[in-house]
């Protein structure tokens, strides 16, 4: 009964928050359409802006896995994991997940094309990808649209946050799934 609920309104959401929006905005006598069409403006803008970090990011991630870098991190902090009761299939997704979001969803993909999504490695990878973030992009990305250039603190804050939430998908699927 609930879930069949959810998913009416899953379905119906978006629309009807799409009809809400310009009724709204006619409502409170909001030019929607220029409204629209200046905030679109805007966003293109934005998009234009980031491209060169966005290509930075790319361009030393792709340096970091092709140096083989990735690999001497990962042998490096693998008997952590294992100690800590990670499988050592998940230690290039944990590595990459601050780094590049697509990057880890392609990792999990294959994760759960070779283990199964119902695996202990599955369920770790997706509550890995849900509880860790793409700190440096986001750091590279969105500072950089807004031209932070001061984000030391940001970055220990982002990764701490990183690794807690590692921890705890460790911790919480050896305790549910095992």
């Amino acid at each position: 009964m609930l879930l069949d609920s959810l998913t009416v309104v899953s379905k119906w959401a978006i629309p009807l928050l799409l009809l809400a929006i310009p009724i709204y905005g006619y409502i409170k006598k909001v030019p929607v359409y220029e409204a629209f069409v200046e905030g679109a403006e805007e966003g293109f803008k934005t998009a234009v802006k980031i491209i060169p970090f966005l290509v930075g990011m790319m361009v030393a991630i792709s340096v970091f896995r092709a140096s083989g870098a990735m690999d001497y991190l990962i042998a490096a902090i693998a008997p952590l994991m294992v100690a800590l009761g990670a499988p050592p299939e998940v230690l290039p997704m944990a590595v990459m997940r601050p780094l590049s979001g697509s990057g880890t969803l392609g990792i999990a993909t294959e994760l759960m094309r070779v283990y199964g999504p119902d695996s202990f490695i599955g369920r770790l990878a997706s509550v890995m990808q849900g509880t860790t973030d793409t700190t440096f992009f986001v750091l590279t990305v969105y500072f950089g649209a807004v031209g932070i250039k001061k984000y030391k603190y940001s970055l220990y804050t982002g990764l701490t946050a990183d690794i807690v939430g590692l921890l705890a998908a460790i911790y919480i699927c050896n305790m549910i799934f095992r």
